[in-house]
């Protein structure tokens, strides 16, 4: 199968777009949980409420074409043994092998032992820190379970009615999809901890396997890739001026049909104009491509650890502190890549690259 090179810079896109977020979101002034308490410049907050309701979902997408892409050359045991791999190993390894800075960092700002924490042993204290530290990886997490789900649901289904009935989606069962996009948002979601919106993110991940893998419909987001486009800016933008200042990312919030439309608009117009305008291959997208996953993995640690030394410890303003992160983000998460990926055993437990033997 000819690899398709837009998918590629999709992904390792939408990270760029992730890190940037963090940077940003760190400091938000909109009351979503993060894990320092100092507030930062409030107009960048609509940068966040603009990418929020579709940047994970489109990611999800993405893993379902993929998904789609692998199972036509790898058997049901060999494609989840390479997500075990590639995907669930590092994400578990990661919680505890840096996992802790977040709940540390956490804990420096919020007494999180309300003064008890020096009777507490230090590998309780530990175990409680890299829990907090799930971080990005929680993404990785869902995207395996999605896996192995779809390999039950590829049982159940042997003879690929779903896949065959995916081919046959047009543009108006595109534009209705939106309803059913909606409704997946309103189930599944996890109390508390609400960035797990079980419902939505594996709805979007099937969409990805049994319609998005055809190249006849994401032909069709082509042809209308700069009505897409409109829409997205326009649906994400109201979005944005809506709940400026407000918590975007609460699931009450992104229950309601504005938040889907912005997320299902912003999913098929980067689908539509990545694979008009994006599907090629050169030096530097290759290089990306190589490193998205590891760059998604790492980048959270060194922006926490610089935000809280450079604004809480040394009192840095917190607009120096933006570009102090993103330096360290581009100087440091090269530099890390290069020397994890030289030694056998971190390589596969962060990085998910098997030895090549394997």
């Amino acid at each position: 199968m000819e690899r398709k090179n837009y998918i590629d810079n999709i992904r390792w896109v939408t990270v760029v777009i992730v890190v940037l977020y963090h940077i940003i979101y760190i400091f938000n002034n909109s009351g979503v949980i993060t894990n320092l308490d100092v507030k930062g410049v409030p107009q960048l907050d609509v940068f966040l409420s603009f990418v929020y309701p579709w940047f994970m979902n489109l990611l999800f997408v993405v893993g379902g074409m993929s998904a789609n892409y692998s199972l036509q050359k790898r058997t049901p045991k060999e494609f989840i043994a390479q997500r075990a791999k590639t995907i669930l190993v590092p994400s578990i390894c990661g919680i505890f092998i840096f996992g802790w800075i977040s709940g540390w960092v956490t804990n420096q700002c919020v007494d999180m032992f309300m003064g008890g924490g020096d009777a507490i042993p230090a590998v309780i204290k530990y175990l409680i820190y890299c829990m907090m530290g799930i971080g990005p990886m929680w993404f990785a997490h869902e995207l395996f379970l999605f896996s192995a789900i779809l390999l039950l649901v590829r049982k159940i289904d042997k003879k690929e009615k779903l896949l065959a009935l995916g081919e046959k989606t047009n543009i108006w069962a595109i534009i209705l999809l939106v309803v059913a996009v909606w409704l997946s948002s309103l189930v599944l979601n996890t109390p508390m901890i609400e960035v797990y919106r079980n419902g939505i993110y594996f709805f979007m991940f099937l969409l990805g396997y049994y319609v998005f893998s055809h190249e006849n419909v994401t032909d069709i987001l082509v042809k209308y890739k700069v009505p897409m486009i409109i829409a997205a800016v326009v649906f994400n933008g109201i979005y944005a001026c809506i709940h400026y200042g407000e918590n975007y990312a609460s699931t009450a919030t992104l229950k309601s049909p504005l938040a889907n439309i912005a997320a299902w608009t912003g999913v098929l117009a980067v689908i539509g104009s990545f694979k008009a305008w994006f599907n090629f291959k050169n030096k530097f997208t290759s290089y990306m491509t190589k490193r998205n996953f590891a760059f998604y993995v790492l980048h959270y640690p060194i922006m926490i650890l610089v935000a809280y030394f450079a604004a809480k410890v040394a009192g840095i303003s917190v607009v120096v502190t933006y570009f102090l992160m993103l330096a360290a983000e581009i100087v440091f998460l090269p530099l890390l890549y290069e020397v994890i990926s030289r030694i056998p055993v971190l390589k596969l437990i962060i990085l998910g690259i098997p030895s090549e033997k394997n």
